[in-house]
């Protein structure tokens, strides 16, 4: 079976609790999955490159963990509840939780890979739904809870970076439809997933490099920075989402001549980020004293 993920860890041994991971960033299509969709409908739903733009981070002292499954397989960041009904063949034997998202298409398990544009022409059975979870989602955020959970027991505070890419414009599926989408949008769920002072801190050292930078506009940050997310506790959980024009071409989905810069300059954020939750864990041994 393939990998459910990839883990990078610090390549030196001064570990920061700083940890990145990308969930929609592998394009594997698992032969069970067996959906109708074109492949240029599917890939236009993979975050192209995003582990390989955030290679750099484990340079840092940073842990980076990444997707080995396409996210229309299922997605990592949705709740292991967002089950869309219409997908199925018999009813989900548990409670769910039908999201916007869901009734959009984009749930846990995808409906439609564009617009119109449906993933499937056949219902899915209980079962493979259950063995999608099991194999892949499952172990996914059960790993990324371990690094969080065993950074934030050592240092008493953990940063967590959700990382993503966007498409240039909004389309049909999202609430920007026909939106021209800034550099950069920082999602912290309006400060319950993160200290919203690292958040503008983020913003600027990104604005400092050129770019335009919004924040929870789009996108607030799904239900990977929602999980682990709780600032009050020394818990930040951000999402990144990253403007695909920088750095490729979104119809032939080749890198373009953006990409090395885009990737120097967030392996330069990591290593801000890394001194900067340094000095912040500093402050707080001190004040633990």
């Amino acid at each position: 079976m393939q990998d459910t993920y990839f883990l990078i860890r610090p390549q030196h041994s001064k570990q920061i609790p700083l940890i990145f991971d990308s969930p929609h960033s592998s394009r594997f299509c698992p032969l069970d999955m067996r959906a109708s969709a074109p492949q240029e409908a599917l890939m236009s739903g993979w975050d192209a490159y995003v582990d390989e733009l955030w290679s750099g981070a484990p340079q840092s002292g940073a842990t980076l963990l990444a997707a080995g499954v396409h996210r229309s397989y299922i997605d990592f960041n949705r709740a292991r509840g967002d089950i869309d009904p219409e997908l199925l063949e018999q009813p989900w034997p548990q409670p769910i939780q039908v999201s916007e998202k869901s009734k959009a298409g984009m749930g846990l398990i995808r409906r439609y890979a564009l617009p119109g544009v449906p993933m499937y022409e056949r219902k899915l059975s209980v079962t493979e739904v259950q063995q999608r979870i099991e194999h892949y989602y499952d172990p996914y955020h059960a790993q990324l809870k371990q690094l969080i959970d065993s950074a934030h027991a050592r240092f008493g505070q953990v940063w967590h970076i959700d990382c993503h890419s966007m498409k240039s414009v909004g389309n049909a599926m999202n609430i920007d439809n026909g939106a021209r989408r800034p550099d950069f949008v920082l999602g912290d769920r309006d400060g319950s997933a993160a200290n919203p002072a690292f958040t503008q801190w983020v913003a600027q050292q990104l604005q400092a490099l050129g770019y335009i930078v919004k924040i929870n506009d789009p996108y607030r940050g799904a239900e990977l920075v929602r999980a682990y997310g709780d600032p009050q506790h020394g818990r930040n959980s951000m999402q990144i989402e990253i403007n695909r024009a920088l750095y490729m071409n979104e119809q032939s989905l080749e890198r373009s001549a953006g990409f090395v810069q885009l990737q120097n300059h967030l392996t330069q954020l990591a290593e801000a980020m890394s001194r900067y939750i340094s000095a912040l864990n500093q402050k707080f041994v001190e004040e633990k004293r």
